[in-house]
């Protein structure tokens, strides 16, 4: 089959990979003690360009994260990378949080902490420079970076909207 694909010219999809961010939990204090229940933070992407966060709640963590699984292959986007990197300067906004993403040189690494990491990692980022201002939340964190990848544009998508060339400076 991955033969016939490549005779044909068809690219083969990336698989989607997950990873949990983080693990909320919850208790609630009833006659007979406390009942817990739990929620889980996810990230998935193909680390080409596709990425997604998701958010599960389920009485058991496995459940939760299936749930949230499910929910990030929904909310799946797409992003302009040029060579490994961002291709402009860009910031993120969700509520108190703010992050400021920077394209950094080949070599670099993704410098950023793990909840904005695990967001750049499987959308496929691999040289960038961040800083969160206010609230370091994970889930606002992850919200912002989403925020600030789908505000990116390449170069000839902004040549097609203004109808001029851009140079390269």
């Amino acid at each position: 089959m991955a033969e016939e694909a490549g005779k044909f010219g068809i690219e083969k999809e990336q698989p989607i990979e997950d990873t949990v961010v983080k693990i909320y939990r919850c208790s609630k204090v009833v006659k007979g003690g406390r009942r817990f229940s739990f929620a889980g933070l996810v990230v998935v992407g193909d680390r080409n360009g596709t990425v997604g966060i998701g958010y599960g709640k389920a009485n058991e963590v496995p459940q939760a994260v299936e749930k949230a699984v499910k929910d990030a292959k929904k909310n799946l986007v797409n992003i302009s990378l040029v060579d490994g990197t961002l291709p402009h300067m860009v910031e993120g906004r969700c509520r108190a949080t703010k992050i400021t993403m920077v394209p950094a040189s080949a070599g670099t690494g993704v410098i950023a902490g793990s909840s904005a990491r695990a967001v750049l990692e499987f959308a496929g980022v691999h040289n960038v420079l961040t800083k969160i201002y206010g609230s370091t939340s994970p889930k606002n964190v992850v919200k912002a970076v989403i925020d600030g990848l789908t505000k990116l544009r390449d170069k000839e998508t902004i040549e097609s909207l203004r109808g001029v060339e851009i140079e390269a400076v």
